[in-house]
């Protein structure tokens, strides 16, 4: 079982993510360097959590966060994070749905498809399509480490809600 973690940035300045996933998968990193297929397949979001200097929080997208992310073998990624606690739509429809309902389903979940790219340890996600329209045409950069069966991916600092972050996945 391998664990990631996954980090989705924000212009609007308001997202820093560490994601655990988890996948069946036996491949490990030598020397540093990040090999395809090492992260070709479909991980699963297993917990999350977000650092700024001291302080450290466990959970914030909630207790049991859901998730995916996708890396296929021709180079391309797709991820979705949703928090936990999500609410239905009281119509269903997102469309005539009020105001406030889509404002919290927008604020309580993202996703993001591209291609990604690999560079020595660093995994990079080059951004075509978003739910947060301001990542498109960015690469959200992630340093990689392996370690036995676990891969963690860490941001560089970004400003989430005025607050600089350090994301590990």
């Amino acid at each position: 079982n391998i664990s990631i973690h996954v980090v989705a940035e924000s212009a609007m300045l308001r997202l820093a993510v560490i994601f655990l996933m988890l996948f069946i998968h036996n491949a490990c990193a030598q020397d540093g360097v990040l090999r395809m297929d090492q992260v070709v397949g479909t991980w699963r979001l297993i917990a999350a959590s977000a650092s700024s200097g001291s302080t450290r929080n466990d959970a914030p997208y909630g207790p049991a966060p859901s998730g995916l992310i996708t890396y296929t073998s021709d180079g391309r990624v797709m991820a979705i994070i949703c928090h936990s606690g999500r609410k239905p739509l009281a119509s269903g429809d997102r469309i005539s749905a009020s105001t406030d309902e889509r404002a919290e389903a927008f604020a309580t979940s993202f996703s993001y498809a591209g291609r990604y790219s690999l560079s020595g340890s660093k995994i990079i996600h080059r951004v075509e399509l978003a739910s947060v329209q301001n990542w498109v045409d960015t690469d959200l950069v992630r340093l990689v480490r392996l370690d036995d069966n676990k891969i963690t991916l860490t941001t560089p600092p970004i400003s989430v809600g005025g607050e600089v972050r350090t994301t590990e996945l």
